[in-house]
């Protein structure tokens, strides 16, 4: 019987907190133990600032997740902050209260390191492939994309394009307006220019999206003809049109009727599908697969020294 290791990690994303705890076995596998997450929304007030109210959610959140740990007898935990707690100017302020109130000490990580252990994560969700992948994770606050296959990584970068950001700063007509989408989608043509050049480099019309929107489309895509597998899903995108004309268009309140949007993505789900969809035209993706894996999954694998 292989020996296992009980470990958790928190990640503390711009919109979602995150609690995994796992058993991590010898051979680079996980088995879930508990699954948590909780939408706090640091950036409702905007990036810049964690407004009162979002403060106090997410101090509120991680006393919960201290009480969870606690009864689970985890002490081998990592919390990580990204794009929120990296660039908000009062973001010291919340890790030393969390520290305090939730005796959970937060480490910072670059998006550089975000995306290699969403990397890590993705690669160990998916079935091995002989193909070259790009790899997406939108966050509130950055979104990581990574060209990778089973042999390496070949380019990845994290660009300020977490959805938190484009809503604030493009989404304020209910519904989006033409002018609102058209002005998003010149910004997405030229901060995404390293993706343009690398693409010509290493080209790939394979998708693979880790958590988040990619959750949606994966209760409403599901290839019903794929085989099944544990920890990914392959996706119909023939289906991907007809999804985005019934979300990008609507009012909020005609997304909160959706049955197959949640409530807590109906807000900023719109930016989320702009921006994939821009994505998927310019390096012509042909296929799809869902990760049930993705950053935290990567953390809890990391070889210890690679987590300093």
């Amino acid at each position: 019987m292989q020996s296992s290791t009980r470990r958790a990690v928190i990640d503390l994303g711009t919109n979602t907190f995150h609690l995994l705890i796992a058993d991590v076995f010898a051979s680079g596998t996980i088995s879930d133990v508990y699954r948590e997450r909780i939408f706090v929304k640091l950036a409702s007030e905007g990036i810049s600032t964690i407004g009162e109210a979002s403060f106090l959610r997410g101090i509120k959140a991680l006393c919960r997740y201290r009480e969870v740990l606690n009864e689970y007898g985890v002490s081998d935990l990592q919390a990580i902050g990204t794009a929120a707690l990296r660039t908000a100017s009062n973001g010291a302020a919340f890790l030393q209260e969390a520290k305090e109130k939730a005796q959970i000490d937060i480490k910072l990580i670059s998006g550089d390191k975000e995306a290699d252990y969403i990397t890590s994560g993705v690669l160990l969700a998916v079935p091995a492939a002989t193909e070259r992948v790009l790899i997406m994770d939108i966050g509130g606050g950055s979104t990581e994309l990574i060209i990778a296959d089973k042999d390496g990584v070949y380019w990845r970068r994290s660009f300020p394009l977490g959805v938190s950001v484009l809503f604030n700063e493009f989404h304020s007509s209910d519904p989006i307006s033409a002018a609102e989408i058209s002005a998003l989608e010149a910004h997405l043509e030229t901060v995404l220019k390293p993706l343009k050049v690398a693409l010509k480099a290493f080209s790939t019309h394979h998708l693979v999206g880790a958590a988040g929107t990619f959750d949606v489309l994966a209760e409403r895509l599901r290839d019903p003809g794929a085989p099944l597998h544990p920890t990914s899903h392959k996706l119909d995108i023939s289906g991907f049109p007809s999804l985005y004309e019934r979300i990008v268009p609507a009012t909020l309140s005609e997304r909160l009727a959706l049955d197959d949007v949640p409530v807590e993505r109906a807000d900023m789900i719109v930016m989320a599908m702009i921006l994939l969809r821009f994505v998927l035209r310019l390096a012509s993706i042909e296929g799809i697969t869902v990760s049930n894996y993705g950053m935290k999954e990567g953390i809890l694998v990391a070889r210890p020294q690679d987590a300093k």
